[in-house]
């Protein structure tokens, strides 16, 4: 039998981030590593999809797909261009958005940071500097008092792992640095943050007169695996990278257990800072020594060429119900299909483990909506449902789009469906 049928009260939407898909001229650190000449491709994220003239455009699409939840984000530099100065009419706009959303019965989902900083806010250390969380909460408040009435789930942080190893151990994304030091400073700046904003925005909404807050961060997981599970070196160095890479910052921000070499920065207590666990899950790691990690041979593959590996989705979140025991959003997980050859398998895989597993999973989210600027990739890599014409803008359903659909429609996949959509398709390898 190739059918499943969704959990009980789970939904499915689609994620997308302020900068992959707003667009617009601003101030803010990826627009300013494009004008440096970093983006593979040379594609431009102050075009990105446009989403932020075509915004109306997108949901009405997103209601025709039966969408039923959606995890966007707010753009820090649009709203605040300049420190303590803010933009009434960005936010004014953004209230709009969410209104539709809203009206189309369309369940809002609303991440704070996702990857980038304002250049002022750069200028100043970014998050290299404790000091400079204050900014963040401020930028917070603002939005928490604007759309607090209409929104009740935040993600404060998205993906601080990948943030930090990125853009301070590798140099590969903004600001470029290499240096171990500022790597652990920035993650124990960001868990501090999240520990923070959680406060604040369950104080804040508590005071406006509503009890149903849910915040939390969003959190990259992925399986760390010995490249030979009987070396012991290949076990110990894969048990360390998940550790430095994962664990231990999941410990801090879930629960303010800071753990060498994070640091308490904040001076926060032992407490419980997440209302449920936000998992972005994507790949395997394979290991044969600390910070050597690779993709296991014959594996299969997606066109950016990581391994595609279903069944860790649920090792990575039975992984964390040890820690907290929490419902689970999955708030990203997708793939790069170039020719939507393979996605519509994707997707059936790992909603498949997932609803047959004992997870309490209430929401998945497909990263992502439409295609988009994705990071120093550019606009080459293609994770959407929906096909972006990246010449005129325009949007089109693609057949793993139909397929999704039709899962929400039918609240889960039948017989048919996995014939006509799923039985073939072939991963690469």
């Amino acid at each position: 039998m190739n059918g499943f049928v969704l959990k009980n009260n789970m939904l499915l939407g689609v994620a997308s981030a302020a900068t992959q898909v707003d667009g617009g001229q601003l101030n803010h650190t990826w627009n300013d590593w494009y004008e440096s000449g970093h983006i593979k491709d040379g594609s431009d994220p102050a075009v990105a999809t446009g989403h932020w003239e075509r915004w109306r455009e997108d949901i009405m699409l997103m209601h025709s797909m039966g969408i039923k939840t959606y995890r966007f984000g707010i753009e820090w530099a649009r709203v605040e261009p300049e420190e303590g100065v803010y933009d009434e009419n960005a936010i004014a706009h953004i209230k709009e958005e969410i209104m539709l959303l809203l009206a189309l019965d369309i369940k809002p989902l609303v991440t704070l940071h996702h990857f980038t900083n304002p250049m002022w806010f750069e200028k100043k250390g970014g998050w290299e500097k404790f000091d400079n969380v204050r900014a963040f909460l401020l930028y917070v408040e603002k939005i928490v008092d604007s759309i607090g009435h209409l929104v009740n789930e935040y993600i404060t942080v998205n993906e601080p792992n990948v943030y930090a190893t990125n853009g301070y151990f590798f140099g590969s994304w903004p600001p470029g640095k290499k240096s171990i030091g500022s790597c652990i400073e920035v993650m124990s700046n960001l868990a501090a943050a999240h520990i923070k904003a959680y406060r604040l925005i369950h104080d804040m909404r508590r005071s406006m007169g509503f009890r149903d807050s849910k915040v939390s961060f969003a959190n990259h997981l992925r399986v760390f695996a010995p490249k030979n599970p009987k070396n012991p070196a290949h076990k110990l160095a894969a048990s360390t990278m998940e550790n430095l890479f994962q664990t231990l910052l999941t410990r801090a921000m879930l629960s303010g257990e800071f753990r060498l070499p994070l640091k308490n920065n904040g001076g926060d207590r032992r407490g419980a800072y997440c209302d449920f666990h936000a998992v972005n899950y994507y790949s395997r790691s394979t290991v044969s020594g600390v910070f050597a990690d690779g993709v296991r041979e014959g594996c299969h593959k997606n066109d950016l060429g990581w391994e595609i590996y279903p069944r860790g989705i649920v090792e990575c979140c039975e992984k964390l119900l040890s820690i907290a025991r929490l419902p689970i959003y999955i708030t990203e997980n997708g793939t790069c299909d170039l020719g939507d050859s393979f996605r519509s398998r994707y997707i059936y895989d790992h909603l498949r483990v997932l609803c047959e597993s004992k997870l309490p999973v209430k929401r998945y989210y497909h990263w992502c909506f439409n295609d988009n600027f994705e990071w120093v990739e550019g606009n080459f890599a293609r994770f959407g449902i929906v096909h972006t014409n990246f010449e005129t803008l325009e949007r089109s359903v693609k057949r793993s789009g139909e397929f999704y659909s039709k899962i929400i429609e039918n609240h889960g996949v039948t017989e048919e469906m996995y014939g006509e959509y799923v039985a073939g398709e072939e991963y690469h390898f």
